[in-house]
């Protein structure tokens, strides 16, 4: 009852702030403000060659690493989109968000919520949305002063509701798509995604790269710069591209850059030991996709080794993809002398597996499902090229960016800015990353409904299953916990929670955890 009245009283706080945060006077635009760039890689997990994969081809990402900070212990707080990025655009952590999910939406829970672009136009900036920023059907559109802008030749009226991901460039892959989209709204209106969520998992057209969504965006991205450039107002703009997301369908150029004999496979193609069977997703949206529907729960599935070099070859054409786009947006910055007054940010929303623990997706509390990248470039700034081994989180993106602008940052902020990083990389920090994952009836093979609770310290990794009412929105009964040692196992493939050598540590984690994300902030110097 005492957790749920101090829950009730700090969603009142929070809600209060938020109003009171809607009420300031707009700051006059300033000349001499940094613009912003914003960009969102979805699904990208830290598969670059600045994180150390030797098999993936990402040279523009990798320079851009060299002129910024590199962040390597970044995690996300739910490893699934809307959760992840409702809380690093709010600045709340999903359990203060009440996004939990998929459908969930932070605007029913807190209408008068103050965005991260919404903050800044306070602040005398002009914002513009293209592509996937927020979830792809909740757009929160309110947010910028140029929302939701996509290519002209995706305008049509039916595609509005349509997720950028699930174009295809084939036509026969296009007509047999329509039929099967339309069988599916037929059934159900609002099938999600408005039914295109379906096709083969792959495609490898010989065209152009903007004949893809994402490379289209890249030219649109690239005229809004070209004119946001002329505006005497400094300027936000968020860039969301759809790859690496299923499906991996991108110029056959891209796949051409690998050898599928010759990708190796996961090296841990198995379920982790002693691992509950909640822990695991079910690979729902894989399955969604031509030749997948038979898929099963990690713990009865096997892929075929083929099946899965294609899928992984996939992923990696289409990171090779978006890295040369991004490449094309930065030489656009320079040629339009944008570069050196314009910080950037690129991030990936939550990792993603290529096979690990014999599952694909994410969805899940291990490391490869939260561990994501983030690179910061800042004009000027100290340590370009450095790189960072202290713990940070997509949620310190919101206070981080202000800092750089050298704005205020709202007061209610779940994150931690993490400008000392920059100036200092190798100064302690955070003492853990807090993660969660909602995991639903029709998903967990004995049919329970769950919420797990990630703690991450530079060592270890605990996590803890509890019931979860889904109608008061409350963690119930502890059901049962999991500890990785990531210094002797990487990998996370022994669950060593019941080892009587991991007792204390299990005690403090535990305590840890109760402790909450304020017990885990730097130590202020």
């Amino acid at each position: 009852m005492l957790k749920k009245q101090l829950a009730v009283l700090t969603l009142a706080i929070i809600n209060l702030t938020f109003y009171a945060c809607n009420t300031p006077q707009v700051e006059q635009p300033a000349k001499n403000k940094y613009n912003i760039l914003f960009v969102s890689i979805d699904d990208l997990g830290p598969n670059l060659g600045a994180y150390e994969n030797q098999y993936i081809h990402s040279p523009n990402l990798d320079a851009f690493a060299k002129t910024g900070m590199t962040f390597r212990n970044t995690y996300c707080q739910a490893a699934v989109c809307a959760p992840s990025r409702a809380s690093l655009m709010t600045g709340l952590r999903p359990d203060s968000s009440h996004v939990w999910h998929l459908g969930d939406q932070f605007r029913v829970e807190h209408p008068n919520v103050v965005t991260m672009p919404q903050h800044f136009q306070k602040y005398g900036y002009h914002t513009v949305c293209i592509g996937k920023i927020f979830h792809n059907y909740m757009p929160d559109s309110i947010s910028w002063d140029e929302p939701d802008l996509r290519p002209e030749q995706y305008k049509r009226s039916e595609w509005l509701k349509r997720d950028g991901e699930t174009f295809y460039v084939n036509k026969e892959t296009q007509r047999k798509q329509k039929i099967r989209r339309d069988e599916l709204v037929k059934k159900r209106p609002n099938y999600y995604a408005d039914g295109w969520n379906n096709g083969p998992a792959w495609e490898m057209e010989d065209v152009h790269d903007s004949m893809y969504f994402d490379g289209a965006q890249t030219e649109l991205a690239k005229r809004s710069l070209t004119r946001l450039a002329k505006k005497d107002q400094p300027f936000f703009m968020a860039l969301g591209y759809f790859r690496p997301h299923l499906p991996f369908a991108v110029p056959k150029k891209y796949w051409d850059l690998y050898d599928k004999d010759s990708i190796p496979l996961s090296r841990n193609p198995f379920l982790p030991e002693m691992a509950p069977v909640m822990s695991m997703n079910k690979m729902y949206e894989l399955r969604g996709y031509d030749g997948f529907k038979n898929l099963q729960h990690p713990s009865v599935n096997v892929m075929a080794e083929d099946t899965a070099r294609m899928l992984k070859m996939g992923y990696y054409a289409s990171v090779s993809y978006i890295d040369t786009q991004f490449g094309k947006i930065l030489q656009h910055l320079k040629d339009e002398g944008l570069y050196d007054n314009t910080i950037i940010i690129v991030w990936g929303d939550h990792g993603w597996k290529l096979g690990e623990h014999n599952g694909w997706c994410k969805q899940t509390n291990y490391n490869i499902d939260i561990h994501v990248p983030m690179m910061v470039y800042s004009p000027n700034q100290a340590n370009a090229g450095a790189q960072t081994f202290e713990i940070t989180e997509l949620i310190d993106m919101f206070p981080s960016l202000c800092d750089l602008a050298d704005i205020p940052a709202p007061s209610y902020m779940q994150g931690t800015s993490f400008v000392p990083l920059i100036e200092n990389p190798t100064r302690p920090w955070k003492k853990a990353a807090f993660s969660q994952f909602h995991r639903r009836p029709k998903i967990t093979p004995d049919g329970g409904r769950y919420m797990g609770y990630s703690i991450r310290t530079k060592t270890h990794h605990y996590v803890a299953w509890y019931r979860w009412n889904n109608e008061t929105h409350e963690a119930e009964d502890f059901v049962t916990h999991e500890l990785y040692d990531n210094v002797k196992d990487p990998d996370e493939n022994k669950n060593v929670v019941d080892d009587p050598k991991y007792g204390l540590i299990v005690t403090e984690l535990k305590q840890q955890m109760k402790a909450g994300w304020k017990w885990a902030l730097p130590a202020k110097q």
